[in-house]
C-alpha cells in the first residue's frame, strides 16, 4: 500500500457531517504520491522542482502511473504544478482502484452516494495498516490528514499548520512537499470563496431591487 491510499481510506472513514472535500483530498493523495516517489528514490526536489531519478517502477500501480508521468525535461515541474496537474480527479482514481481491490464496500458512510448506499472502507488489512499510521501518529500522514480538515493532527504532530513536519528528510524534501500541499489546499479554499461570493452576487443581478 501507498501513503496516498492510506490517506484515501483515513479520509473514507470520516462520518457523515464531516466529509473530506474531493478537491482537498485530490491536491493531499498528489501530495502523497510525491513524498513515496521521494521515498523510493524515483525522483528527488531541487528546490522546489521534481527532478525524475531512477526508472526503477514503484509496485503499487498507481505509484507507476504517477512516475510515469513525471515531466523529464528541464526545467522540470515545481510542486505545486505536480500538484494541481496530478491531483485533477485523483480522488475518484483511487476510489474506482481500491473499489475495483476490494477494498471498499456499500455501506452508510463515504465520500459519494451510489444509489441507496454510500462506499466505506471494508474491513481488511490494508484499512487496519491505514488506521495503525494514523494512530501510531506518523508525521507525513497526520500533516495530510491535518490539510484536509482531518482531527487536529497538527496539533497532536506537534507543528503549525504552515510548518508540517517530516520524517528523517535531511534535505528538507517531504517538509517542502507537505507545505505546498497545504498552502494549494488553502488556495483551492479562497477559490471556492469567491466563486460563492461571485455566484450570490450574480444572483442578486437578476433577482433586482
Amino acid at each position: 500500500m501507498s501513503t496516498a491510499k492510506d490517506l484515501f481510506i483515513i479520509a473514507m472513514d470520516q462520518e457523515p457531517d464531516s466529509p473530506v472535500g474531493q478537491g482537498d483530498l485530490s491536491l493531499a493523495l498528489a501530495g502523497a504520491e510525491l513524498i513515496d516517489l521521494l521515498g523510493a528514490q524515483v525522483a528527488s526536489l531541487d528546490g522546489d522542482r521534481i527532478v525524475p531519478g531512477a526508472a526503477t517502477e514503484p509496485h503499487d500501480p498507481l505509484l507507476a502511473e504517477a512516475a510515469a508521468v513525471l515531466t523529464r525535461q528541464v526545467p522540470y515541474e515545481r510542486v505545486e504544478d505536480w500538484l494541481w496537474r496530478r491531483g485533477r480527479d485523483l480522488s475518484a482514481t483511487y476510489q474506482a482502484a481500491l473499489e475495483e481491490d476490494g477494498q471498499l464496500t456499500r455501506g452508510r458512510r463515504g465520500l459519494l452516494p451510489f444509489g441507496s448506499d454510500r462506499l466505506e472502507p471494508a474491513d481488511t488489512p490494508v484499512r487496519r495498516r491505514a488506521h495503525g499510521r494514523w494512530e501510531e501518529g506518523e508525521p507525513v500522514l497526520l500533516s495530510l490528514g491535518s490539510a484536509v480538515g482531518i482531527g487536529e493532527a497538527e496539533d497532536e504532530a506537534g507543528a503549525d499548520a504552515g510548518e508540517p513536519i517530516a520524517p528523517g528528510s535531511p534535505d528538507g524534501a517531504v517538509t517542502t512537499v507537505l507545505a505546498v500541499v497545504h498552502d494549494a489546499v488553502t488556495e483551492l479554499a479562497a477559490v471556492r470563496h469567491r466563486r460563492s461570493i461571485e455566484n450570490a452576487a450574480f444572483a442578486n443581478l437578476w433577482r433586482g431591487p
